[in-house]
């Protein structure tokens, strides 16, 4: 390919942040700027951050814009070949997606049209699937509705968190990215039709959707804490203050003698009784406490043991 492919990249959070580098150091790329959130204030001393994309195209020196809304956003570059969008979170407006020569690409973390929407890392691993993959997709006007260019799967191993998996599917679209568009680009892909009639959604998730409800079964608070982590984490009340369930063992035991959120010993593990068998604990902690062991939380925190929290 004679002359560069003139691109802007969109997102904000760290998912982007390999498949983006792996074009800003490829040579049939050049990318004229990138698009991200708004600095935002983080963390318990709520200081003001910028959003990893940005940190991103400030290292190489691409211009950075940072619209609120970008449906009211007017692009300052209007010669471009293309766009590649990673996990935004906003709706592209119809006058951005006509802009490209190319139109806009997207990659997204599920095997579409199962999990258009934010949250579809977490979703796999709390319904169970057994794989999960990344779509790279022509984008419309609709959520994750574009038609496909290309999906690869990758299997979801029972000990893999959102956090695991998250890192898995970034590094499989920077490998695959590069050849992938390459090859749209030159007319050697055809894109195929989303399956509307086979399409879920799930949205966003807030902080309060890591509360775990005792009333489920083990298996599905196992799958829960992992679908959960690193954010929003899951967490349940304890004597007015927060306890999170960092981690737990695979193992389900099938125990019922105790009320739903019972914390109990059983041979030396410590376990959680949940309305059908009951969880083993790898790691915990303790509002305002580092995060610790089951052994450590046995030794330092007996008197919440054998008893019911709700």
């Amino acid at each position: 390919m004679k002359n560069k492919i003139r691109t802007i990249i969109i997102g904000t959070p760290d998912f982007g942040i390999s498949t983006f580098e792996t074009l800003i150091n490829d040579d049939h790329f050049e990318i004229v700027a990138a698009i991200t959130q708004p600095d935002k204030k983080i963390g318990r001393k709520q200081i003001v951050a910028p959003p990893p994309v940005k940190i991103l195209a400030q290292k190489y020196n691409i211009p950075v814009y940072q619209p609120t809304l970008i449906k009211n956003y007017q692009l300052p570059i209007t010669d471009i070949d293309l766009i590649l969008v990673i996990a935004y979170a906003q709706i592209i407006p119809k006058k951005i997606l006509d802009l490209p020569k190319f139109g806009c690409i997207n990659v997204h973390a599920s095997l579409l049209p199962k999990y258009r929407g934010a949250s579809c890392i977490q979703a796999a691993i709390l319904n169970g699937d057994s794989e999960t993959g990344i779509t790279i997709m022509k984008m419309d006007e609709g959520l994750d509705t574009g038609p496909i260019l290309y999906q690869k799967k990758i299997k979801i191993n029972d000990s893999d968190d959102a956090g695991l998996l998250f890192e898995k599917l970034s590094q499989l679209s920077s490998k695959i990215i590069t050849k992938i568009l390459l090859n749209y680009i030159e007319g050697k892909i055809k894109t195929i039709p989303q399956k509307n009639d086979q399409s879920s959604y799930v949205g966003l998730l807030k902080k309060d959707d890591g509360k775990i409800n005792w009333e489920n079964s083990a298996a599905l608070i196992e799958k829960f804490v992992r679908a959960m982590s690193p954010w929003p984490g899951s967490f349940f009340l304890s004597q007015g203050k927060n306890i999170k369930l960092l981690s737990t063992e695979n193992k389900i035991l099938p125990i019922n003698k105790y009320s739903p959120g019972d914390i109990f010993l059983e041979k030396d593990k410590l376990c959680i009784q949940c309305k059908k068998d009951a969880l083993i604990v790898t790691k915990i902690q303790i509002e305002g406490k580092k995060p610790m062991t089951a052994k450590e939380f046995i030794n330092g925190y007996s008197r919440l043991i054998n008893k019911q929290h709700k």
